[in-house]
């Protein structure tokens, strides 16, 4: 009996999450300017792996229509785009310069993306092209900054 209040229970839970509008409104702004790709490789590489939360061009899963899990994907789609964001590029501060390093680290793609889009992976050899790609579009956060370029 306890089973059956627990699955009756979880069966309410889940059915109320679906009225939560958060998640389940994707949008994909208009593409407003793209990077200066330092070469088409970098910018097939880019959206292999990176679009679907670096760009106003995600492809959003059928799971991203669920609740739980669409709150979860709407959130890190906000925050990528947030940070970097390539169809927006010369409208707010990006974190170009970051970008290289994260994937370096293999911090970018996250782990937990890539069971789902396996696509996204990187080889190790495309993972070292894309860093030099990287680099030579945005430059690197371990770069000195120009003289007269500081932040305020």
């Amino acid at each position: 009996m306890r089973a059956v209040t627990i699955a009756i229970v979880g069966i309410g839970a889940f059915c109320a999450a679906q009225l939560v509008p958060y998640g389940r409104a994707h949008t994909n702004p208009p593409v407003e300017q793209e990077p200066q790709w330092e070469s088409d490789a970098t910018r097939t590489l880019f959206y292999r792996a990176c679009r679907d939360c670096h760009s106003n061009e995600t492809e959003w899963p059928w799971y991203s229509f669920v609740a739980p899990a669409s709150w979860l994907v709407q959130h890190d789609v906000d925050e990528g785009r947030s940070h970097f964001n390539a169809s927006e590029w010369g409208r707010a501060k990006q974190h170009g310069d970051e970008a290289a390093e994260m994937v370096r680290e293999t911090k970018m793609p996250p782990w937990f993306y890539l069971p789902l889009h396996p696509h996204a992976g990187l080889t190790p050899v495309e993972r070292d092209q894309f860093v030099a790609g990287l680099e030579a579009t945005f430059g690197s956060s371990e770069e000195e900054p120009e003289p007269g370029d500081h932040e305020h």
